[in-house]
């Protein structure tokens, strides 16, 4: 199957910035979008950005211009530079492979959808 480990959360200041990664490993054949999405306390999860396996990028409005996602798809990671960070972009950061296929002793399986466990981002003001 496909297993997705972030990395890079942690506590900064308003203004500061922070680098999140996402390493998917397994035996992997494809993945089309790999994306991140973040849940707050009391919200529901929210798209923040997305990346196809073409490149093509999308965000949340209010990320656009202070984040920037970028993927290897040679080493199958994803990124997610953040940018004068918000008190309100706190919450918990969910990696994302959307339509995902892998080899199964020769038997191509798919298309699944895969999360990481969640990295923590802490924006004190």
């Amino acid at each position: 199957q496909v297993q997705l480990v972030e990395s890079g959360g942690g506590l900064v200041q308003a203004g500061g910035s922070l680098r999140l990664s996402c390493a998917a490993s397994g035996t992997i054949f494809s993945i089309n979008t790999m994306g991140w999405y973040r849940q707050a306390p009391g919200k529901q999860r929210e798209l923040v950005a997305g990346i196809t396996s073409g490149g093509s990028t999308n965000y949340a409005d209010s990320v656009k211009g202070r984040f920037t996602i970028s993927r290897d798809s040679a080493k199958n990671t994803v990124y997610l530079q953040m940018n004068s960070l918000k008190p309100e972009d706190t919450a918990v950061y969910y990696c994302n492979a959307d339509r995902s296929y892998y080899w199964d002793y020769g038997v191509l399986r798919g298309p699944f959808d895969y999360w990481g466990q969640g990295t923590q981002v802490t924006v004190s003001s």
